[in-house]
C-alpha cells in the first residue's frame, strides 16, 4: 500500500485498504453489506488542499520531516470530521507531544541586605517525585499519558473529540473472534457494552466499546499492558487506569449474574444424571487454586504458601448448581487455608437451608458444619457410590475449567494485582454464566 492512500498523521494507520475491507463487512443492524447500507463509513480520507497557504498550514500541523507526494488525513483528526471554514486544518490526535520549554537555571545572588531566611525562600526547590495512585494496577512508572492535542484547546473541543473505534470494530468480526478475545459471544459482548455505557469515566477519550474490550482481553489472554497499549494506541499508564476502572465497574454490574438459585429452580433445571442418583442435590462445591507471585513480606509469604502446589497461591471456593450455573464464588484466601476454614468463613453456609444436599470431595471435612444446619453432605465412600458421584461431580470441574479459560486465573498472578483478585474472580464467574449451558440434557 503506497503512502498516498494512508493517513499521514504520525501513528495513525487508517488507509484506503482498511476502509474498503470495512465496507465489505456485514451490517447487523440493516442486514446487508455496509457499502449498501445507510450507515456512514468509519472514516474518510481527505487530501491536502492545493492553495499554498492552506497547504503550509497542513504541513505545519502535521510536522512531517519527509512528507509524501500526496498527503491524506483521515476524518478522525478534524474537529468537524472534515475540513470546514471554521476548522480547515487537522487538529486532533496528531501523534506528537509539544516538548516542554527548557527550564532556565535560577541564579541566586547574595547581598549584604539579604537574610538567611530570604535566601532559603529563593533557592531552587528539588522537584517533587511522581506518585502513583495505589488503586492503579499494572502501571509502568516510566510511561506518561499521551497528549493528543494542545492542553489550551482540550477543554474547548472535549465534547467534539471522539477516538477511532476501529480496534474493536476490526478485531470482533464474529462469535469466534469474540470467544477468543473476550470469552463470550459477540451478541453478548454488544449487550454488555450497551449496559456499561453509563459507567464510563469522562477522563478517558477512548470509546467505551474499546475500553471494555481491552479489559476483557486482559482477563482472557493476560497480555502485558505494553502490548495492549500499542494495539489500542494509548500509553501504558492510561491502559492501566482504564483496566483498573472497568474491573471495579464490571464487578458492580455483573455481580447479580452469580445468583443463588431457589430450590424450585434447581429442581426444574436439574439434568437427568442428577435426577436419577441425587435428586435432592442443591450444589456441588470444590476449591481451586491460582499461583501467586511470591510476596516480599515473610508473613504474607507463609500465609499464601500451598504445600500441595509447593508454591504461593490464592485459594477460593466455587459452588455450582446441578445445571452447571456458578451460584457462588468466595473471596480469595491464602493457599495455606484449609477447605474447611474457607467453607466456614466464606459465607456459603448462610445460603444453605435444612434439607439441602451438598456434594463435595473426600477432602472436605465439613460434615459437622453442615449437620448443625440439617444439611446432608454427599462424599465418595464406596466404590459404586464413588462412580456415581464422579459422573456428576465432573460438572463442577468443567465449570472451574471454564473459569480458568481466563488466563488471568490460570497463570501466575502478580502481587500488584492481589488487591483486585476478588473482583476478578467474580467477573470471570459472571462471564462464564453468560456462556451457553454447561449441561445440555436438562428438560
Amino acid at each position: 500500500m503506497s503512502s498516498g492512500s494512508t493517513c499521514a498523521v504520525v501513528g495513525c494507520h487508517n488507509n484506503s485498504r482498511k476502509l474498503k475491507n470495512a465496507l465489505e463487512t456485514f451490517c447487523l443492524e440493516h442486514q446487508q453489506l455496509r457499502k449498501a447500507c445507510p450507515c456512514p463509513p468509519p472514516y474518510a480520507l481527505h487530501s491536502m488542499p492545493r492553495k499554498e497557504d492552506r497547504k503550509l498550514a497542513w504541513l505545519a500541523a502535521l510536522r512531517l520531516k519527509h512528507p509524501p507526494k500526496r498527503v491524506y488525513v483521515c476524518s478522525f483528526h478534524f474537529i468537524d470530521k472534515k475540513p470546514t471554514e471554521l476548522h480547515p486544518d487537522p487538529e486532533l490526535y496528531l501523534g506528537y507531544d509539544r516538548p516542554p520549554p527548557k527550564k532556565r537555571r535560577r541564579l541566586t545572588r547574595t547581598t549584604l541586605s539579604v537574610t538567611a531566611s530570604n535566601q532559603a525562600s529563593i533557592s531552587t526547590q528539588p522537584p517533587e517525585p511522581h506518585l502513583h495512585s495505589v488503586h492503579t494496577q499494572w502501571e509502568d512508572p516510566s510511561q506518561q499519558d499521551h497528549q493528543y492535542c494542545n492542553r489550551s484547546r482540550r477543554k474547548d473541543v472535549q465534547d467534539k473529540m471522539t477516538q477511532c473505534d476501529e480496534v474493536a470494530y476490526f478485531i470482533l468480526q464474529n462469535d469466534a473472534d469474540a470467544l477468543l478475545y473476550t470469552g463470550i459471544a459477540l451478541e453478548t459482548f454488544n449487550t454488555l457494552v450497551s449496559t456499561l455505557e453509563g459507567y464510563d469515566n469522562n477522563e478517558f477519550t477512548m470509546p467505551v466499546r474499546d475500553q471494555v474490550l481491552m479489559t476483557l482481553m486482559k482477563l482472557k489472554s493476560n497480555r502485558v499492558i505494553g502490548d495492549l497499549s500499542r494495539q489500542f494506541h494509548i500509553s501504558q499508564s492510561m491502559a492501566s487506569k482504564i483496566i483498573s476502572h472497568w474491573l471495579d465497574k464490571l464487578e458492580e454490574v455483573l455481580r447479580p449474574l452469580i445468583p443463588w438459585l431457589p430450590k424450585e429452580t434447581i429442581q426444574a433445571t436439574m439434568p437427568e444424571a442428577f435426577k436419577k442418583n441425587f435428586p435432592n442435590s442443591t450444589c456441588i462445591i470444590d476449591c481451586s487454586e491460582t499461583l501467586l507471585q511470591k510476596p516480599r513480606n515473610l508473613g504474607s509469604r507463609g500465609e499464601s504458601y500451598s504445600h500441595y502446589y509447593s508454591h504461593n497461591t490464592v485459594k477460593y471456593l466455587v459452588a455450582v448448581a446441578p445445571c452447571g450455573l456458578i451460584m457462588f464464588v468466595s473471596a480469595a484466601y491464602g493457599g495455606r487455608c484449609s477447605d474447611k476454614f474457607i467453607t466456614m468463613d466464606s459465607g456459603i453456609l448462610t445460603y444453605l437451608k435444612p434439607g439441602d444436599e451438598v456434594m463435595a470431595d473426600r477432602g472436605f471435612t465439613i460434615k459437622d458444619l453442615l449437620f448443625e444446619r440439617k444439611v446432608r453432605l454427599v462424599i465418595p465412600e464406596q466404590v459404586t457410590y464413588t462412580r456415581r458421584i464422579a459422573n456428576v461431580r465432573i460438572h463442577v470441574e468443567r465449570a472451574i475449567r471454564r473459569l480458568k479459560v481466563y488466563k488471568i486465573l490460570s497463570q501466575i498472578v502478580p502481587i500488584s494485582m492481589a488487591p483486585k483478585v476478588d473482583k476478578i474472580l467474580r467477573i470471570c464467574a459472571a462471564l462464564v454464566n453468560l456462556r451457553e449451558d454447561l449441561i445440555r440434557d436438562t428438560q
